[in-house]
């Protein structure tokens, strides 16, 4: 049941980018150091020391742009591509220099668009700016509720950031979710971040509010309430269902109070526990937080080389790679989506398979199901897995005879004992009975003759009633290789 409003979302996406160093001093960009031991006077502000900017954190910054279709640079009134430094002031304990450096009304990247998959089907996501600055530390709360004291890390101080801000285009919990996962998969695969949210590289806030139609054909919009907190996709869904649910609500009981402005913008932090969000301040807006030039960088210009070198950099996105996986390969937008999810090399081991065995569909099934686990139970990535492209290539088509057991064994002995696929064959006893394709096909023909229904339900555009002569086969062959009797199959209905 639709709901009696329309949900809108924008949000506030925080990248750390994968760099040696932070943004403006030489202390290590690392997660997991000892507390306050990657710091020095730059990103602890002391007085006297001055920042010198990170040419690879720019670069990173260009890449995942150019990725979101931005425009790089390119504003009104100022040379191409040129972009500034601002300072963003305002007071945190995690910020020692009591301002951030950031980038305001020049960004560095601008005015792009993602698309992804929804519920709905394709949706465009525009977004207004992806733009570098400087995280803050950390703060460690006493979480045991004793009144324990709260601590700072400094370590976080000074890495470069990539706050990626879309327009409020997105209208469900779903399409928020779809959007980041393209984002975190397409930043992995560029090598711009490692997007691990339970170490923070990955950051998300949402910006929610409600449209309620009215009985005068207007629609009334709800102040939005930014909400933060949010360490998990489950926590962004659940945080925006919430939060649209508890606005509506809110404007039900008092509509005029919305009206006349007793209703503020506020920020809000989300508590995954209880499954809500408390709100914590009314909303600054730009001018509370001062931004002015930061005297201390000076201004950046990004020339059209640098930028078509980056692009020339970029290699196929995952969207372009799924949508050619499908119409190259035959392979379904669901195993399509799995292939390229796991990565570029997955992909690459996926079309060498391909390319020797001739059938995208029998490489895919038969990496999924035999690969996939081998790689997760020995804890490995494609590059170390000890059977090469080539090696499994063979393997898919020696084995199609077999049953899905037997292969799993066969594979199992290979990687226990290093041998090929030869010797373990002989080692467990496991091969292909020969076929007579001649009784085989007879017996397709017959199961073909006995199934009217479901060959004209065939023909009518119901692929999946070639399963119930696939099955008579079956039943009436006892081991018969399941490839070849489909093969078979195909070719008997293409000729009735």
């Amino acid at each position: 049941m639709a709901e009696p409003y329309t949900t809108v979302v924008g949000l506030e996406v925080h990248v750390q980018l994968l760099t040696r160093t932070k943004l403006f001093c030489g202390c290590p960009n690392r997660f997991g150091l000892p507390p306050n031991t990657a710091t020095c006077p730059v990103c602890l502000g002391l007085p006297g020391s001055l920042p010198v900017m990170n040419r690879e954190a720019v670069r990173l910054a260009l890449k995942a742009g150019l990725a979101l279709n931005c425009e790089v640079a390119s504003h009104h009134g100022q040379p191409p591509g040129f972009t500034k430094w601002d300072r963003k002031n305002y007071f945190y304990p995690d910020l020692p220099k009591n301002y951030q450096v950031s980038q305001y009304d020049l960004p560095v990247c601008h005015d792009g668009w993602l698309e992804v998959d929804t519920p709905a089907g394709p949706k465009r996501v525009g977004i207004i700016r992806a733009h570098l600055e400087e995280d803050a530390g950390k703060n460690l709360h006493d979480e045991s509720g004793r009144g324990g004291d709260t601590r700072v890390d400094l370590n976080r101080t000074g890495t470069p950031l990539l706050e990626i801000v879309t327009r409020p285009e997105l209208n469900s919990a779903e399409e928020a979710v779809a959007f980041l996962e393209e984002v975190r998969l397409m930043l992995r695969e560029l090598g711009v971040s490692d997007c691990e949210m339970q170490e923070g590289s990955l950051r998300c806030d949402a910006n929610v509010n409600v449209h309620v139609p009215q009985p005068d054909g207007t629609v009334a919009a709800t102040p939005l309430t930014e909400v933060k907190n949010l360490n998990s996709f489950r926590a962004v869904g659940r945080a925006i269902q919430y939060e649209a649910a508890r606005q509506y609500e809110a404007f039900r009981a008092d509509p005029d109070g919305y009206r006349i402005g007793k209703v503020k913008k506020s920020t809000a932090g989300w508590d995954d526990a209880r499954g809500r969000a408390e709100v914590q301040r009314h909303k600054e807006e730009a001018a509370d937080y001062r931004y002015f030039p930061d005297p201390d960088l000076v201004p950046v210009v990004v020339t059209a080389e640098q930028v078509e070198a980056v692009r020339a950099d970029l290699g196929e996105l995952p969207r372009a790679q799924r949508a050619r996986l499908q119409s190259r390969y035959g392979l379904s937008a669901y195993d399509a989506g799995v292939f390229v999810a796991k990565g570029r090399p997955v992909v690459a081991y996926l079309e060498a398979v391909v390319a020797a065995v001739g059938d995208g569909k029998a490489a895919a099934n038969r990496i999924a199901d035999l690969v996939f686990p081998a790689l997760s139970a020995r804890n490995e990535e494609i590059g170390d897995f000890p059977v090469p492209a080539g090696a499994f290539a063979d393997f898919v088509t020696r084995t199609a005879p077999l049953t899905k057991q037997d292969r799993v064994d066969l594979l199992g002995h290979m990687l226990e004992h290093g041998v090929e696929l030869t010797a373990a064959m002989e080692a467990t006893g496991i091969k292909p009975q020969e076929l007579d394709e001649g009784a085989l096909r007879a017996a397709v023909a017959a199961a073909v003759a006995a199934n009217p229904k479901a060959v004209a339900d065939f023909k009518a555009g119901k692929a999946a009633a070639k399963g119930a002569i696939v099955g008579a086969v079956m039943r009436a062959n006892k081991g018969a290789p399941n490839e070849a009797v489909r093969r078979l199959v195909d070719e008997e209905l293409a000729r009735v």
